[in-house]
């Protein structure tokens, strides 16, 4: 196979069709099997609505959308890949049930998905299932650390299935990002010594021929070929994920498509809202500059009088008393002023101060949660017995289910959440994008082969 593979993009954004066309050049293609588009018998999307009274009833009919969807786009990926190439399916371990989609859908595609990436926390359950199937697995770290323990914990188990190791760069790759505590968002780190000590760690436990795959800040590939026949890296692979959202095949509207040709250097904004606790990577709009001033407008408080918490304020229906400092309170009385009447409480004791209109859809998103993510800190949901992570809901996050899915499957890029790579700027000064071209996945790949 040409060492070119498309990244994975959730809720659809890289679908049957584009991971069928990218593996119709002789390269890996992988579709999202993150809640997944369906289809009727008359090829009509089959909208994906909940009718559950409850959280764990909706979780469960998203797991049955999630299963048929990623079924169904490995079936379309098969047919347009026509036998060429590979075909991936991209998981978050992170999200709702992974370890029954997984199942489900290995179980209903079977001989369709040559390989399964996963990131977004720790898979290490990931080989055993795939091992199951005899699909090769495909770990998404970002450091050599998160690999050794995998390895320790699961995978020197289940190595004969390991087909590679995903390096994806914390601070360049667009979606959600591997930034451990440790690392500072505002100091990004070269991704060579990373992936060396990463490899080094890999040929000490006997993975020297297993490839690595580069992801996060490729655009040309002429800007790696110091890493192609690196004795020091090994056998390497590239993973594009930003690229690929503009391309004929790429099912993300026109609208999106035009969006990204036109972004400047730092439209790319690495944030910490996303209900998940991981950093992440999305084009500043509007839908990002909300949350920003929506944290902007916050305050700690207590229950009692401490400290220099002395000055009364009444928040809620029952207008029941908490403290603020008389500095607070000042700047409290303004935001109600200028409109920001409602204050929600945060799980760190502070206030955020909204219009009524974006408190209740806070609040009918948080009541509507049908359970996406493992745990989720903007609803509370969790994936156990008692259904909740027993902290309180954060009303600084936002339901990302319903943003993907709006940004997905409408032209609206203002007011929903566009993830994108760092680089996504360079598509306004790359000649290739001019006058609006929007290559199809083979001339792209035909591209990316001659350095450009």
């Amino acid at each position: 196979m040409l060492p070119l593979v498309e990244g994975g993009k959730g809720i659809s954004v890289s679908n049957g069709e584009s991971s069928g066309a990218w593996a119709a050049t002789g390269a890996v293609g992988t579709f999202s099997g993150v809640n997944a588009d369906s289809y009727g018998e008359d090829g009509a999307l089959i909208p994906q609505l909940y009718y559950g009274r409850t959280r764990r009833e909706r979780h469960e009919e998203l797991v049955a959308y999630a299963i048929a969807g990623g079924i169904q786009q490995a079936q379309v990926a098969h047919e347009r890949g026509n036998g060429e190439g590979r075909i991936h399916m991209n998981v978050l371990w992170e999200m709702a049930a992974a370890e029954r989609v997984l199942h489900g859908v290995l179980e209903g595609a079977k001989d369709l998905i040559h390989g399964v990436t996963c990131g977004a926390g720790m898979p290490y359950k990931i080989a055993e299932i795939c091992t199951r199937y005899g699909v090769h697995y495909y770990p998404i770290v970002s450091s050599a650390r998160a690999f050794r323990a995998l390895w320790k914990r699961a995978y020197h188990k289940f190595c004969d299935w390991l087909g590679g190791v995903v390096y994806e760069d914390p601070w360049l790759a667009g979606g959600h990002n591997g930034l451990s505590n440790s690392e500072d968002p505002l100091k990004p780190e070269p991704p060579y010594p990373r992936v060396r000590e990463l490899r080094a760690m890999m040929v000490d436990i006997g993975l020297s021929k297993t490839p690595i795959f580069m992801a996060g800040g490729l655009w040309y590939l002429r800007e790696w070929i110091d890493w192609i026949e690196n004795p020091e890296l090994g056998p390497i692979a590239f993973q594009f994920g930003t690229r690929p959202l503009v391309t004929q095949e790429s099912p993300i509207s026109d609208v999106w498509k035009r969006k990204l040709l036109t972004l400047g250097e730092g439209d790319v904004y690495l944030n910490r809202f996303s209900p998940t606790g991981f950093y992440s990577s999305a084009v500043r709009n509007g839908f990002l500059n909300e949350l920003q001033e929506r944290s902007a407008r916050q305050l700690a408080y207590s229950v009692e009088a401490v400290g220099d918490h002395v000055a009364a304020f009444r928040v809620g229906a029952r207008n029941r008393v908490v403290y603020l400092t008389p500095h607070d309170r000042k700047s409290a009385e303004r935001w109600v002023a200028a409109g920001y009447s409602e204050a929600l409480r945060s799980p760190d004791s502070t206030l955020i101060f909204v219009t009524p209109q974006k408190a209740y859809e806070i609040r009918a998103d948080q009541i509507n949660c049908m359970g996406c993510l493992s745990a989720c800190q903007f609803s509370n949901w969790a994936q156990n017995e008692t259904g909740s992570t027993g902290k309180k809901a954060d009303p600084r996050s936002f339901c990302i289910q319903k943003t993907l899915q709006a940004i997905r499957h409408s032209d609206d890029v203002e007011q929903q959440l566009m993830f994108a790579g760092h680089n996504a700027y360079r598509f306004n000064s790359d000649p290739f994008y001019a006058n609006g071209y929007v290559p199809t996945v083979r001339k792209l790949v035909e591209r990316l082969q001659t350095g450009d």
